[in-house]
C-alpha cells in the first residue's frame, strides 16, 4: 500500500518539479524574487491529476493476482511467518 501511495505522490509532484526546474534554469539571471506569481497552477494541477489517474489505471491493470486464484492467508509455520499469497 505504501508503494502505491509513493507512486501516486510522485506522479502528482512530477509536473511541479519539472516546471520548477525549467523555471529555475530559464530565469536564473532575471533577479525576480516573485517566481511563483507566474505559475500556471491550473495546468500543473490538471497534468498532475492526469498522471495520477494514469498511474492508478496502470497499477490496477498490471498488478495483483489472478482474479480466479485462491487467497492463502498469512500463517505461522515452524516459528516463521509465511506471507499471504494468491495461488
Amino acid at each position: 500500500m505504501l508503494r502505491i501511495l509513493f507512486i501516486n505522490a510522485l506522479m502528482f509532484l512530477l509536473p511541479f518539479v519539472v516546471y520548477g526546474a525549467y523555471f529555475y534554469l530559464m530565469r536564473k539571471d532575471s533577479g525576480k524574487l516573485n517566481y511563483w506569481s507566474e505559475v500556471p497552477l491550473l495546468w500543473l494541477l490538471g497534468t498532475s491529476t492526469l498522471l495520477v489517474v494514469a498511474a492508478m489505471v496502470t497499477l490496477v491493470s498490471f498488478s495483483g493476482g489472478d482474479p480466479d486464484g485462491k487467497y492463502i492467508s498469512p500463517r505461522l509455520e515452524n516459528g516463521v511467518i509465511q506471507p499471504g499469497r494468491i495461488e
